[in-house]
């Protein structure tokens, strides 16, 4: 597995102090982008939180996930929160050191009394004692909060004096952006009061997961006013992969007003979920894997936008308007862009493989950020991308009306098939998983090719996949499958 160090720069550490006029939280900002550019040490806001403990509560759990493997634990290693400024409202993101859950905590306009909130995204240093002074705040007295260095430091930082240095697998990056594409096919499927939400939420187990896939996934499904328990997936069942890596949610149980579950349509398979706590003037989202074993990196949720040049030529145009929206609108852009809404969705698509879009389940809509990592990374070490590519360039993969047969060395080939408009394939990936985990390598390549006909002919794409019942063949190349 590809990993790098992320190395994070802060002025001072963050801090909760005591002061005349009430405690400050002072939360301190790394480089990160801004509507002007790249920034050392943006700051995005200054001013009073109006629920201190839960604000205090929702940002302990986003640390908590940030510093956490929920499977097969081991050495603790985190990257600190993400922070970003929408104009109206402060949205904290964090992932799990597995890979398989995804937090966020959206600190609404409600929940802040201050000066205007700014636009950028950039970590936020999140350290031992700022979680142990925020774990005591046992009062709602007025809480000042700022968010990047103060308006004295402003003019007169003359370098970091905090550095961290961490572990960033490509693994890792590529889960943070197939949370937000699988979380955009979600809709609400049940949604508890407080008193229903606490009995629910206080019945799972606590443990860790460390058992083998499938072990620890259950179902729930809607029942009067709360959720019951299912051993299989009917109709309205919510997927509950992992229950005990739903604890986080413990931090804020006392104060959330409501809980909402979203998931896709129910299938024959375990699927990801993405689990809210309604609070005062803020959410917090918890999104599961489909598996307590299995994160998000290989789900496959963006490998179509990514084999696509189609999509990286919209995706450079869509990426020019945006403009730090906390809720991005598919109509506004198709409009300013000339671009059909189904190319924007797909330029959204990739946009959120390297971080420039997050996916807000509650609003149904994408949110512009700019995540402080490497935004080419993802693409370049995903091992299925790579090996479709490679077979293409080899060759690999020929058009023949309405078949294509390409023999490998040994012999043996691939037949891929359309089926209104979902390929399949007669390789192991396809058998295994069936589509559920995006499409295999074979499949990519077929795309390429087929898109890059139709390019050199002039034709106008046609619909996903091609026409229904044709066939091609792909060699087996014996590459990595992921």
């Amino acid at each position: 597995m590809t990993r790098s160090l992320q190395a994070v720069a802060y002025t001072r550490p963050s801090a909760l102090e005591s002061a005349p006029d009430g405690p400050r939280l002072g939360l301190e900002t790394s480089r990160g982008a801004t509507p002007t550019g790249i920034e050392d040490h943006p700051r995005f806001f200054a001013g009073f939180l109006t629920s201190p403990q839960v604000a205090a509560a929702g940002l302990l759990a986003v640390a908590d996930v940030a510093a956490a493997r929920y499977y097969q634990p081991q050495l603790r290693a985190s990257l600190d929160p993400v922070v970003t400024g929408n104009g109206d409202r402060l949205r904290f993101e964090s992932f799990s050191g597995c890979g398989g859950v995804y937090a966020r905590l959206d600190v609404l306009t409600a929940g802040l009394d201050g000066d205007e909130i700014g636009h950028g995204t950039t970590n936020v240093d999140v350290n031992n004692p700022l979680r142990e002074a925020l774990s005591r705040l046992g009062t709602d007295d007025p809480l000042h909060l700022r968010v990047g260095p103060d308006e004295m430091a402003v003019t007169t930082l003359d370098g970091p004096v905090v550095e961290k240095k961490v572990p960033l697998p490509d693994r890792w990056l590529r889960g943070f952006a197939e949370a937000q594409v699988i979380a955009a096919g979600f809709d609400l499927r049940a949604e508890l009061p407080a008193a229903e939400a606490v009995r629910f939420l206080r019945s799972l187990p606590r443990g860790t997961a460390r058992g083998t896939s499938g072990a620890a996934s259950r179902w729930v499904v809607p029942a009067g006013r709360g959720l019951r328990p299912t051993t299989r997936p009917v109709p309205g069942a919510v997927c509950l992969p992992g229950p005990e890596r739903l604890i986080a949610l413990q931090r804020v149980l006392r104060h959330a007003t409501s809980l909402r579950v979203y998931g896709p349509p129910v299938g024959g398979e375990a699927v990801a979920a993405a689990w809210e706590a309604v609070l005062p003037g803020m959410r917090l989202t918890l999104t599961l894997s489909p598996d307590a074993s299995r994160g998000f990196s290989g789900e496959g949720g963006v490998l179509e936008a990514l084999a696509t040049d189609e999509a990286a030529e919209d995706a450079e145009l869509i990426a020019v308007l945006l403009a730090w929206e906390p809720r991005v609108d598919v109509g506004d852009l198709a409009a300013a862009s000339g671009l059909p809404a189904e190319r924007v969705r797909a330029a959204l698509v990739r946009l959120g493989t390297s971080g420039r879009v997050g996916y807000d389940t509650a609003e149904a809509a994408y949110f512009h950020r700019e995540l402080p990592y490497d935004a080419g990374r993802v693409e370049r070490h995903n091992p299925r991308l790579r090996s479709a590519r490679a077979l293409v360039s080899a060759g690999a993969v020929s058009l023949d009306g309405a078949i294509g047969t390409v023999t490998a060395d040994d012999g043996h080939v691939h037949r891929v098939r359309d089926d209104a408009g979902t390929l399949s394939c007669s390789c192991l990936w396809w058998a295994k998983y069936r589509g559920g985990r995006g499409p295999c390598k074979h499949a990519l390549a077929v795309r390429m090719v087929r898109r890059g006909a139709r390019a050199e002919h002039g034709d106008s794409p046609a619909p996903a996949g091609g026409r229904r019942g044709e066939f091609l063949e792909v060699p087996v190349d014996g590459g990595d499958v992921r």
